[in-house]
C-alpha cells in the first residue's frame, strides 16, 4: 500500500509532516489531524488516505473547495510532489524513502525557458533552467526533472489567483518554499511617486534591509541579480552596507519583473546565514517564478481595475439615493459594513461577501422612485406615505433585474424587509421562505435604523437597541443572523460602524461623507489621508482650536491601495 507524507509549506506550522500511515483529516475543527485556522476553510475540509490504489484526496463537500494546483478536485489520487491548496494553506505530497515508486507525473514543458538581460559587470544568469548539470545520466535527468516539477507547480499555483492581494503572498510562499531565503520583497512601480514601493514583504527581523542601489538597477537595466557575499563582492558597493553588517546579509537576489516590454518592478530575496549562499541555479529558479508572477500580477490589475469601475458605478448609484434621502446619510455603507460582518461570523464564502458587498450598497437603489416629500419629510410617515414608501424593494428590484451584473443582487434589495414572522412585505414570506440575502440585510438594516440618528429622534444607545434586537428573534429577525449580529457586538467588531459610537472620544471626526464619527488614533498626524472604515472615502484630518474635523477628498486622486507588510512564518 502506498502511503508517504504530507508536508506543510505555509502558514505558522510551516515544514511541519504528517505521515499517512492512517486517514489525515484537514479542516478549521480542532478535532482534525491538520486544523488550519481559515475562515476559508469548511471545519471538515477534506481527507487523505492511503489505498490499495494509492494515495486518496477526498473532499469532503467543503464551500471553497480542494484545490490541486489551479484544478478544483473532489477525489484525486496524489502523485509525488503535488501541491494542494485548502484555503490559503499548502500541502505537499511526497513519497517515503520506501514507499518510491518508480513512475513520475508527467513534465509540461512548453518551450526552453531562456533569459536575456542587457551586459552587466555583476553575476547574471548565464545559462538555462533546462541546461543538463553535471554527473552521472539517471542524477542528471533526476535534477533537471525535479527542477522543471518545482517551476511548473509553482507556476500553476500563481496562475490560478486572481486576487492582488493574495496573488502577492502566494507568489512569495512558492519562493520560500523552493529557495533557502531568509527575507523577501515585491516592490512595484509606483506612477506618482516615481520609485519602488513595498508592496509585500516577509521578513525574519524586526528591521528589514532592502538595498537601493541593487533593486534600481534589476528595475533600470532588465538585470537578474546574484550576490553571493553582500560583504565581499569586490564588484559590489551597496550604500546601505552598514545596514547590512548589522543585520547580518549575507547573499542576495534580485530579478525584474517583467510583461510584454514593460517592467513592473522587482522581487527582491536574501539570506542572513553565512552558511546559505545562493547558488546559479537558485537565481535561475526565481527567474523562472518572475516572468509568470508578472503576468499574474497585471492579470490581477486588470481585474482589479474592472472590479473598482463596477463598485464605482454601484457607488455613484448609491449616492444617488443618498443625496435625495439625506436624512439618512450613512446608512448604506453601515448597513452594509454591518452586513458584512454578520456574513464572515456565518462562515460566507470571499465571493458571496463580495456580493453582500454590493447587495448592501443597493439594498435601497429603489427609493430613488419615491417622491422627495416622503423621503425628506423630517417627522415620522402616516399610514398612506408608508405605503407610497413600501414600494421601493419592488423598484429596486425592477431597476437591476434586467441587468446581467446586478441579477445576483436583486434579493438584497427585494427581500430586505421581509419579516421571520410572515408580517412585512412586499410579499409576506416568513421564516426561511425568505432568500438569505434578505434575512441578512433585515438584520443589518434594523440595527443601524435603531442606532443611527433622525430628524424626529435620536438613535438608541447599542446595548439597548442590542437588547430589541434580541427580542426580535423569530418574530421580525431570524434567529441565527441576530446570534451573529450580537457575536459580532460583544466582540467588538461592528463598534467602529455604529453611528455615535466613537462620538465622545477626544480623537474622533464625523466622516463628512457618511456622518459615522470615527476613531484617530495618536498616531495619525494633522494635515494628513485617512481612510473612512465605513464608507471607504479618503478624509484630509484637520484641526481648528482643538477640535478635529475631516475634509473630503476627491475620489479620483485616490493612490493603489498598498498591501500591508506580512510578518514572517516561522
Amino acid at each position: 500500500m502506498v502511503s508517504g507524507k504530507l508536508v506543510l509549506l505555509t502558514g505558522t506550522k510551516k515544514g511541519s509532516e504528517f505521515l499517512l500511515d492512517r486517514e489525515v483529516t484537514i479542516g478549521r475543527s480542532q478535532e482534525n489531524v491538520i486544523c488550519i485556522e481559515d475562515p476559508k476553510v469548511s471545519r471538515k475540509h477534506a481527507v487523505v488516505m492511503p489505498t490499495e490504489k494509492g494515495v486518496l484526496l477526498k473532499d469532503l463537500n467543503s464551500g471553497n473547495g480542494t484545490y490541486i494546483g489551479s484544478t478544483r478536485v473532489s477525489e484525486y489520487f496524489l502523485k509525488s510532489g503535488d501541491v494542494i491548496r485548502i484555503g490559503t494553506q499548502l500541502l505537499r505530497y511526497e513519497l517515503g524513502e520506501e514507499t518510491k515508486v518508480d513512475t513520475a507525473p508527467p513534465l509540461l514543458v512548453d518551450a526552453e525557458f531562456t533569459t536575456e538581460f542587457e551586459g552587466t559587470d555583476l553575476k547574471t544568469i548565464q545559462h538555462t533552467l533546462l541546461e543538463i548539470p553535471r554527473g552521472p545520466a539517471k542524477d542528471q535527468f533526476s535534477i533537471l526533472q525535479k527542477r522543471l516539477r518545482a517551476v511548473y507547480q509553482a507556476n500553476q499555483i500563481i496562475a490560478s489567483e486572481q486576487n492582488i492581494n493574495e496573488l502577492f503572498a502566494k507568489i512569495m510562499d512558492q519562493i520560500f518554499a523552493l529557495l533557502p531565503a531568509d527575507n523577501g520583497a515585491i516592490l512595484l512601480w509606483h506612477k506618482r511617486k516615481k520609485c519602488l514601493t513595498p508592496e509585500f514583504v516577509i521578513s525574519r527581523g524586526e528591521e528589514f534591509t532592502i538595498c537601493s542601489s541593487v533593486v534600481n538597477r534589476a528595475f533600470d537595466r532588465r538585470e537578474a541579480i546574484l550576490i553571493q557575499d553582500a560583504l565581499r563582492d569586490s564588484k559590489y558597493k551597496c550604500s546601505s552596507s552598514s545596514s547590512i553588517i548589522r543585520n547580518k546579509i549575507h547573499s542576495i537576489m534580485c530579478v525584474p519583473l517583467i510583461y510584454q516590454e514593460h517592467c513592473l518592478g522587482v522581487i527582491y530575496v536574501d539570506s542572513r546565514k553565512s552558511s546559505t549562499e545562493f547558488t546559479q541555479e537558485d537565481l535561475e529558479m526565481l527567474v523562472a517564478l518572475a516572468g509568470p508572477s508578472a503576468i499574474a500580477m497585471r492579470n490581477a490589475q486588470y481585474l482589479e481595475m474592472i472590479k473598482q469601475g463596477y463598485k464605482d458605478t454601484l457607488t455613484a448609484i448609491a449616492n444617488a439615493v443618498e443625496l435625495r434621502d439625506h436624512y439618512t446619510i450613512g446608512h448604506t455603507w453601515r448597513v452594509t459594513q454591518f452586513a458584512l460582518e454578520i456574513a464572515k461570523i456565518l462562515g460566507w464564502s470571499e465571493s458571496k461577501l463580495e456580493e453582500v458587498y454590493m447587495g448592501g450598497v443597493l439594498h435601497d437603489v429603489g427609493k430613488i422612485a419615491v417622491d422627495d416629500s416622503i423621503l425628506r419629510k423630517s417627522q415620522p410617515l402616516t399610514d398612506e406615505e408608508f405605503e407610497k414608501m413600501k414600494i421601493h424593494p419592488l423598484k429596486g428590484a425592477e431597476l437591476l433585474r434586467d441587468i446581467a451584473l446586478f441579477q445576483p443582487i436583486v434579493p438584497y434589495c427585494l427581500y430586505h424587509h421581509e419579516r421571520y414572522d410572515g408580517k412585512g412585505y412586499p410579499y409576506g414570506l416568513s421564516g426561511k421562505n425568505i432568500p438569505p440575502e434578505g434575512r441578512l440585510i433585515a438584520v443589518a438594516d434594523t440595527f443601524d435604523a435603531m442606532t443611527s440618528n433622525r430628524p424626529y429622534r435620536k438613535g438608541m444607545e447599542p446595548e439597548l437597541a442590542i437588547e430589541k434586537i434580541i427580542e426580535s428573534k423569530g418574530a421580525q429577525l431570524d434567529p441565527e443572523y441576530v446570534d451573529a449580529l450580537v457575536e459580532a457586538y460583544n466582540s467588538g467588531k461592528i463598534h467602529s460602524i455604529i453611528q455615535d459610537f466613537h462620538k465622545r472620544d477626544k480623537r474622533s471626526l464625523a466622516c463628512p461623507f457618511c456622518s459615522t464619527h470615527i476613531r484617530i488614533g495618536e498616531e495619525v498626524e494633522i494635515n494628513s489621508e485617512y481612510v473612512c472604515p465605513v464608507c471607504g472615502r479618503r478624509i484630509l484630518i484637520r484641526e481648528t482650536n482643538g477640535i478635529l474635523f475631516g475634509e473630503l477628498l476627491p475620489q479620483s486622486e485616490a493612490l493603489y491601495t498598498m498591501i500591508p507588510f506580512r510578518p514572517f512564518e516561522k
